[in-house]
């Protein structure tokens, strides 16, 4: 909080302006998406610090969407960090007690070969997501990838259901052409 201090009176108000308003919404969204509260106390204490970031929030159009936004690459860059797992990771118990292990453990079934596969494709898929529109994109990302609802997209975004459908309708047009060569090899 030493850095709230450096900034200027009106950058203060306007970020904690900002934490009021947006900052439970976006904690359930950031927590939804990681292991534990403290995950999540961490990238919305890292998003707020991008906010006071800022040089001037005005020129941000969509405050809650730029959130949002930056709340889902921090939550990204936090599952791209190689994490260690302990065996209950992959352990459930059944009604009568009973531990079971999932099939992520039968690593022999897993090659280099497939390994190297299903790399290329997603980094395909990303690529592809890559080169849609921002506007297509986060509508996709939100809804495929997020398992937000249009009326939750709308509410981050001060956009139109429908509008919202069409850009999803336009970038899964855009995916299943880009993509459709991947699609038949695999």
């Amino acid at each position: 909080m030493e850095d709230l201090i450096a900034l200027p009176m009106a950058q203060q108000q306007k970020l904690k302006n900002a934490v009021q308003e947006y900052g439970k919404n976006l904690f359930k969204f950031i927590r939804g998406r990681v292991k534990s509260d403290a995950d999540a106390e961490d990238i919305i204490q890292d998003v707020w610090y991008q906010l006071s970031k800022v040089i001037d929030i005005e020129p941000i159009e969509q405050i809650s969407a730029w959130l949002f936004r930056v709340s889902r690459n921090r939550i990204v860059d936090k599952q791209r960090k190689k994490q260690t797992q302990s065996l209950e990771d992959f352990a459930y118990t059944d009604e009568d007690g009973d531990i079971y292990y999932t099939e992520a453990l039968l690593a022999d079934l897993i090659n280099p070969e497939s390994e190297l596969e299903r790399n290329a494709l997603r980094e395909a898929i990303f690529s592809a997501l890559d080169e849609l529109p921002e506007a297509q994109r986060m509508v996709f990302v939100w809804n495929e990838l997020d398992d937000l609802t249009f009326q939750e997209i709308a509410d981050i975004t001060g956009e139109n259901i429908k509008t919202l459908i069409s850009r999803k309708r336009y970038a899964v047009a855009f995916l299943r052409e880009r993509l459709k060569t991947l699609y038949k090899e695999y």
